[in-house]
């Protein structure tokens, strides 16, 4: 990676310069801020970026009204009578854009207190430490920097014959926003945003299909875990088609038709209200005029080191953008990197196998470090411990039975190199074991541990038993 480095021909107007306000890049303004430094944040969006604003805070507020509309209907087994009860998509939706809008908020109130300032528009490199500043298409301001932090995020990734319309093909974007519940869904996508969607819709009444290109949902996490989650799914009334994709999409009286086609079988004719193309997401690393600034790109993500640093050394790159696991945490771990970087202080590397993975639907996913498929292929030999959720009183006076803990020691020392849940709470239990797997804990000290009872931890303690004594 080359480095270029351009000296400034005027004062610059900050210190610091921010492109885009998500997890990482409002981070980073407020890191910038208290180390000092004179920081100017530009926003194009509302104030949070994607993640806050339709990515997820108002999926996560979305899929507590799906939780909701799963118990009512469960009301009786907790001696709750229900008589007629309706869901209201559109009041649902409302709520969860109210608590995007006190969240963005809550940004500009604590940037407004740290003293950043803010910049509506869109920046677009003219020099290296120069940033023209675009509103409604015209140049509206330029500002120098000393240094800058592109946290631009990412867009939708799309498919050829499955461009959205908004109506009848959308994206996830879109489906954050329906005001009438849609007959059927056709979900294209099983990663994290596919699955969390597909759940919601189906708990409020749509008739919904999965389609999922290989041979599982999620691919990214423990095969144990998405094979569970496909059961889960499937008792839930959702098709789940693995190894498929579809093909010949039409639109024809007000109805998408499709064909279904699955390996190993004949293609299906299926038909559906409208197709949410979920097949993830690209940086967003267009439009920047990175080539003005010396910038590297490749296969659409800024290319950096392990600071953060892009091949021109005052111009930093953190979250989506950068690459590797797009998730709003790690995009913030990154900020306080690339922060630190223009200090000149080091940072510890960051390494993605300290980072928690969650996905939201119920049974819900939650996951650290390596699967026992990756820890084999990287040459450990293991010890497997598994608890059932079915086996805990906990889980049993909630009525969330589904799902288990497993998790992967080194059997050479009993370290943990990775922890993998499904089941209600698991974005929650996966704080401990986070900190078990940074620690280093081993199951004879995870065993060791008391966990209060009643609880669904119990079931933490209870997989590193079973690894030990089988």
């Amino acid at each position: 990676m080359h480095s270029i480095q351009q000296p400034l021909s005027t004062a610059p107007s900050a210190d610091l310069a921010v492109i885009g306000s998500g997890p990482g890049g409002y981070e980073a303004a407020l890191l910038g801020a208290k180390a000092g430094m004179k920081v100017v944040l530009i926003e194009k969006g509302a104030l949070g970026g994607v993640c806050v604003n339709w990515g997820c805070i108002p999926t996560k507020a979305l899929l507590r009204s799906g939780e909701l509309f799963d118990m009512s209907r469960k009301a009786d087994a907790f001696g709750l009578k229900l008589q007629g009860f309706q869901i209201d998509l559109a009041e649902a939706v409302k709520r969860s854009r109210t608590v995007v809008q006190k969240t963005s908020k809550g940004i500009g109130f604590m940037l407004r207190r740290a003293g950043v300032e803010v910049i509506q528009g869109e920046a677009v490199f003219r020099t290296p430490h120069e940033l023209e500043i675009f509103r409604d298409g015209a140049a509206a301001a330029t500002l120098t920097a000393a240094n800058i932090i592109i946290a631009s995020g990412s867009c939708p990734r799309q498919l050829p014959g499955l461009e959205p319309d908004g109506t009848y093909i959308i994206t996830s974007r879109d489906a954050l926003a329906l005001k009438e519940l849609p007959r059927s869904m056709i979900v294209v996508g099983g990663g994290a945003i596919g699955v969390e969607l597909a759940w919601f819709y189906r708990m409020a009444g749509s008739e919904v299909t999965l389609v999922e290109l290989i041979n599982r949902l999620l691919p990214l996490e423990d095969e144990e875990i998405s094979e569970g989650l496909k059961r889960s799914f499937q008792k839930a009334g959702i098709t789940v088609a693995t190894n498929s994709k579809l093909q010949d999409v039409a639109v024809r009286e007000g109805q998408v038709t499709a064909l279904l086609v699955q390996e190993g079988a004949a293609p299906q004719p299926v038909t559906a209200a409208c197709v949410l193309v979920a097949v993830g997401v690209g940086g967003n690393a267009g439009g920047l005029g990175l080539e003005h600034a010396g910038v590297e790109v490749a296969r659409g993500f800024i290319v950096t080191d392990e600071a953060c640093r892009t091949s021109a050394h005052h111009i930093f790159a953190i979250g989506d953008v950068r690459g590797g696991m797009l998730l709003a945490h790690k995009a913030s771990l990154e900020a306080s990197i690339a922060v630190k970087a223009i200090g000149g202080n080091k940072s510890e590397p960051l390494d993605e196998s300290m980072i928690p993975r969650c996905v939201y639907a119920e049974p819900s996913v939650a996951s650290i470090g390596l699967s026992e498929e990756q820890a084999l292929a990287k040459g450990y030999e293991v010890r497997v411990g598994r608890s059932m959720f079915a086996a805990s009183g906990k889980a049993n006076a909630y009525g969330n039975l589904e799902g288990f803990v497993k998790l992967v020691f080194n059997a050479e020392d009993g370290t943990l190199l990775g922890a993998h849940v499904l089941g209600h709470g698991s974005v929650e239990l996966i704080g401990e074991l986070t900190l078990a797997r940074r620690l280093g804990v081993t199951a004879e000290q995870l065993a060791g541990t008391v966990h209060a009872h009643p609880t669904l931890s119990e079931t933490v303690k209870e997989a590193a038993e079973n690894a030990l004594h089988g």
